[in-house]
């Protein structure tokens, strides 16, 4: 499966000591690297929305959006910016949704913070 930046899929994430785990993830690799290389760079997304209003390098998405609907999810959730993963393309499961422009424009933000970039 091709995927591309702000796409919302479900992947197996690696578990230290136990068997994968399936969970929702965002493409943040740009789509230039997504068509070239069998890796992308996906940031974990999790229900847990405790620190999403309060911490720079996670990104709200509420469902109860037009934006937020966009994404697929089931809840609330955060895109966390400080857990990326750089995973093999196949090990995606199926793509969910897809963020907006000006959501995506958030996730950048979030990731220059995790990242310490200008």
């Amino acid at each position: 499966m091709s995927v591309a930046r702000g796409d919302v899929v479900i992947i197996s994430f690696p578990q230290q000591g136990s068997s994968p785990k399936r969970r929702p993830a965002l493409v943040v690799q740009s789509d230039h690297n997504n068509a070239r290389l069998s890796n992308s760079i996906f940031a974990m997304i999790t229900s847990n929305t405790r620190l999403a209003t309060v911490e720079p390098a996670q990104v709200l998405i509420d469902i109860s959006t037009p934006d937020g609907q966009q994404s697929g999810l089931a809840q609330n959730s955060t895109v966390k910016c400080e857990n990326l993963y750089t995973l093999p393309q196949h090990a995606v499961a199926k793509m969910i949704g897809k963020l907006p422009n000006n959501l995506m424009a958030l996730v950048d933000d979030a990731l220059k913070s995790s990242l310490a970039v200008s």
